[in-house]
């Protein structure tokens, strides 16, 4: 199997984008197509769901999404096309923060998760989505973390607002979102 395909993005849509790589197009369906351009270059780790009569493709922008999304599909009740809307409406260390503190409402939230689905969830994950007491980390959360103890702010204080970050946001939008954040507690 595939983990990433590098190539230029030719086409978008809803769910999905075409990424051109050597002159095939790789239909892959993604959480946000909109953070990706057309005519860019981007590396998408990829996922391929493989049934008796289906064969698609999911894409992500790092590993630890692709890591997540790949736990969700192994809960019982909850396949690709539920887990990859999770993904799309919330962030990784937002759902993984609200999985550890069994957050029911955080997690019904999502498209077709109820009561019984978000139960499962917690019941599955629950203390497997921590890395040395800290939750997924990606790129940008690593950055996002130095920059604003850079600016003074406590590990404690930064911790407790980093699920609600959108980290499909560049980084400096990521520090707007985060001091706000920040200053409202």
């Amino acid at each position: 199997m595939y983990n990433y395909i590098k190539g230029i993005v030719t086409d978008y849509g809803s769910n999905y984008v075409v990424l051109d790589n050597n002159g095939i197009g790789y239909l892959i369906y993604v959480a946000n197509p909109y953070v990706y351009q057309t005519g860019n270059e981007y590396k998408i780790y990829v996922y391929s769901h493989i049934r008796e009569d289906e064969y698609t493709s999911y894409g992500f922008r790092n590993n630890e999404e692709k890591d997540l999304f790949l736990r969700l599909i192994n809960v019982k009740g909850v396949g690709p096309k539920m887990a990859l809307p999770m993904l799309a409406t919330g962030s990784v260390n937002g759902i993984a923060d609200a999985i550890e503190r069994e957050n029911l409402i955080y997690l019904t939230k999502f498209p077709k998760v109820g009561d019984k689905i978000a139960r499962q969830i917690i019941l599955d994950l629950k203390g497997k989505l921590v890395k040395n007491d800290e939750l997924f980390t990606s790129d940008g959360f690593d950055e996002l973390v130095n920059v604003l103890e850079s600016l003074g702010y406590k590990k404690a204080d930064i911790k407790k607002i980093l699920p609600n970050v959108n980290y499909s946001l560049s980084v400096e939008d990521q520090v707007k979102e985060a001091l706000k954040l920040l200053l409202s507690r």
